[in-house]
């Protein structure tokens, strides 16, 4: 029997923890977690009025935070090291009456005393996160006071102190960019050829001898007819084909029995063209925004069996980019600007459609400016000669006379182009004070139009019809009472009497000035 007891016993004593392992789900939620969290400073303490009567006070680390019991119902803590701990007070009955999640830092207090009078415009909170780390949050309204508040507590807390900042702007800032493309193209064509035709006219054996470019010289020789026995001669005839564009010098003359021609062709071509695009754009900081000032151009493209799709490529000034504005005050953009035109060089043909080219101008970078500050961010200049000598072998080299058996054609090209960004921290300003291209613009009445001449008409620095709001200068009236309704604007022209509040109420809204 003692041995069956002692059995019973061992084997309860080992089922034992499982059986607090295996409890029910009712009986774990009875765990009390602290409700309160309580952020001190080194040094410091505070004085907790408990609701209830303490029989029993628990600290989990005494080394960062102790207690003293003043009476039944307040409790005295006091923070020593920094850490984290925390505290339970119970009563008789054993109910938590109370419990915290004590947070020693270093100088929490004394820190936000510091920012509320450093930063009064800014809402910053101050937290510690261990014994070395601070983190701030909250409001600035500019992202220069985030790195100043940044800079006071390291001054402040020491600079092995470890800031973490998740300060946000009041108001999201936005960034203007502005892009100016200027390009100028210069080219130079100088063309010098000679055409020399040497022809027998005389009956016999002919020969003659052609150089140059074809068709530039012609001589009929004179031709004689009969025709019912009368017998009529026609004289000869010389005919210079000039080039267009180009100017022309020919003279005729007998050499040796031979009609001899020649003819110059000079031309200079001198040729400036001067391209300037600005584009501008606005957007959040953070956020990518794009533009586009052009058109779209369709292309075939051959689906099979037949069939044909159409595919629109864009081309004209466009501008893409994405703006940061760091906590300096300074503006990272990541930008991509493009000026692109339909060109006939380089078009082909597909499926008897004709497909222009492009020219283009990008760049595409990473820049990092302040507010105001210009950079520039691509330029291209290039250089080009080309000469070309078409001559008769041997002949051509001639000297003097061998300018008859040579043309010469030089061609030079010359190109600069400069791409330049701005961006600026910019702010909402009211509607009445922007200017636009429309204003001052007025349409001419038909009368105008016929007598006048007119196709248009305005004045310098006019100004559009903008709204503004009316003030209402006349009490709320009661429920029931009549009011005279607002006199109706007097025509142009006309002349308006002066309006008082008692004879001629204005009431709320919108009125055109």
């Amino acid at each position: 029997m003692k041995r069956l007891i002692s059995t019973l016993l061992t084997a309860a004593c080992a089922a034992a923890p499982l059986a607090l392992v295996l409890a029910s789900p009712a009986q774990a939620q009875g765990v009390i977690r602290p409700s309160t969290d309580l952020p001190m400073s080194l040094g410091k303490g505070q004085l907790i009025a408990v609701p209830g009567r303490m029989a029993d006070v628990f600290v989990a680390d005494d080394k960062i935070a102790d207690v003293q019991i003043k009476s039944p119902t307040q409790l005295y803590i006091f923070a020593k090291t920094a850490g984290t701990t925390t505290i339970y007070a119970s009563n008789a009955a054993g109910q938590v009456i109370w419990s915290a999640t004590v947070r020693v830092g270093s100088n929490i207090d004394s820190v936000d005393s510091m920012m509320r009078l450093a930063m009064p415009d800014a809402k910053i909170s101050v937290a510690t996160i261990g014994t070395n780390t601070v983190l701030l949050t909250g409001t600035v309204a500019a992202p220069e006071d985030a790195s100043e508040a940044k800079r006071l507590v390291e001054a402040f807390m020491g600079t092995g102190t470890n800031v973490i900042t998740r300060l946000k702007m009041a108001t999201p800032l936005q960034v203007n960019l502005q892009v100016r493309f200027a390009e100028v193209s210069r080219s130079l064509v100088r063309a010098l050829g000679a055409n020399l035709l040497t022809q027998d006219t005389t009956s016999g054996f002919k020969f003659g001898t052609v150089s140059g470019r074809a068709g530039a010289l012609a001589i009929n020789a004179p031709t004689t007819t009969t025709t019912g026995g009368v017998t009529t001669t026609t004289a000869g005839s010389v005919v210079i084909n000039g080039l267009n564009g180009k100017t022309t010098i020919g003279g005729f003359a007998k050499f040796l029995g031979l009609d001899v021609g020649a003819a110059f062709d000079l031309a200079e071509r001198d040729g400036l063209v001067t391209t300037l695009a600005s584009p501008n754009l606005t957007a959040l900081s953070g956020e990518t925004a794009d533009f586009l000032a052009g058109g779209e151009y369709p292309i075939p493209i051959s689906q099979g069996l037949g069939t044909t799709s159409i595919e629109y490529k864009k081309f004209g000034v466009s501008l893409a980019y994405t703006p940061t504005v760091l906590a300096n005050g300074r503006i990272s953009i990541r930008v991509r600007p493009e000026v692109s035109e339909l060109s006939s060089d380089g078009a082909v043909t597909l499926n008897g459609f004709q497909v222009p080219a492009l020219t283009i101008r990008r760049a595409e970078t990473t820049v990092e400016l302040g507010s105001g500050q210009s950079f520039m961010i691509a330029g291209l200049m290039t250089n080009k000669a080309q000469s070309t000598i078409d001559k008769a072998p041997g002949l051509g080299d001639v000297p003097i006379l061998g300018n008859l058996f040579r043309s010469t054609e030089f061609q030079k090209g010359q190109t600069e182009l400069v791409i330049i960004v701005t961006p600026y921290l910019v702010q909402p300003v009211d509607a009445n004070d922007i200017k636009l291209p429309t204003d001052g613009f007025e349409v001419p009445n038909a009368g105008e139009q016929f007598f006048g001449n007119i196709n248009a008409k305005g004045k310098t620095g006019g100004d559009r019809p903008k709204p503004s709001s009316a003030p209402d200068v006349t009490a709320n009236p009661k429920v029931g009472e009549l009011t005279e309704p607002p006199a109706m604007p007097a025509p142009q022209g006309a002349s308006a009497k002066p309006k008082t509040a008692a004879t001629d109420p204005v009431g709320p809204g919108f009125s055109m000035n």
